[in-house]
């Protein structure tokens, strides 16, 4: 049962009927792995802090630039030189102590991302490391948690939900082979704009809430943004019966 200051906090999800009480409970009792708590992990993580996920895990090796402020929002220049998943996870804890943190200050290797994956209900991937991408649908794929993929560059950003629960969904290397490679560019190399980082992000937050609360979510849909047309495209991805990640799941 709720309590009752989660009744208040939480009034207007409840609220809503694809929601309720039930999705409020399944809320706070799930597990969430934030891979990145760059531009796309520091929206995501308040989002679904805010939302009342009961445990956040929090993966970043990286330490906060002054750089990073004009789109990295939880972060301000006292944060300067600090772990960014430490900034990020007391910030966090701050804006909603009823709920768990857990900081996991470095970067995921496939050790610890094996350990980190048996204890959660889904993974969302906020990097803007190809490898780190390619590790991670592995390790789902593995498994068997969904995996929300996001990423921005420039006035553009990308939305891909990967259910390996789902015997038909396609998966990140379906997508990007690996003989062929991801795009590399990142925003160290292109720039990027915040409130591009904003968009995808909500949509990586509202997938998983959706998920999380027995909600339909879109498998094998790529979801492109144009930021300079607003404009959104969808293509269908189907899965590679050849893909050696997935193929033979």
């Amino acid at each position: 049962m709720l309590t009752t200051n989660e009744q208040l906090r939480y009034s207007r999800q409840i609220m809503l009927n694809q929601i309720g009480e039930a999705g409020q409970q399944a809320l706070r009792n799930a597990k969430v792995l934030i891979v990145g708590m760059g531009g796309l992990g520091n929206p995501t993580a308040l989002y679904l802090a805010s939302a009342g996920v009961g445990t956040l895990y929090l993966a970043d090796g990286d330490e906060v630039e002054i750089s990073n402020l004009p789109r990295q929002i939880l972060f301000n220049e006292d944060d300067l030189q600090s772990n960014k998943a430490d900034a990020a996870g007391e910030k966090l804890q701050q804006q909603n102590p009823e709920i768990n943190i857990e900081v996991i200050d470095e970067m995921l290797d496939a050790e610890l991302g094996r350990y980190y994956l048996e204890l959660v209900d889904l993974v969302i991937d906020c990097s803007d490391n190809i490898a780190t991408r390619y590790l991670m649908n592995q390790l789902c794929l593995e498994h068997k948690v969904p995996l929300i993929v996001g990423a921005a560059t420039g006035f553009d950003g990308q939305h891909l939900l990967v259910d390996p629960r789902n015997p038909d969904s396609a998966c990140y290397q379906c997508l990007f082979p690996a003989s062929e490679k991801a795009p590399a560019n990142n925003c160290q190399s292109i720039g990027i704009l915040g409130p591009v980082l904003a968009i995808i992000a909500g949509m990586q937050s509202l997938t998983a809430i959706k998920l999380l609360t027995a909600n339909k979510a879109a498998v094998n849909q790529l979801s492109l943004f144009d930021g300079m047309s607003n404009q959104w495209r969808q293509f269908t991805l189907n899965k590679q019966a050849g893909c050696p990640a997935c193929g033979q799941s």
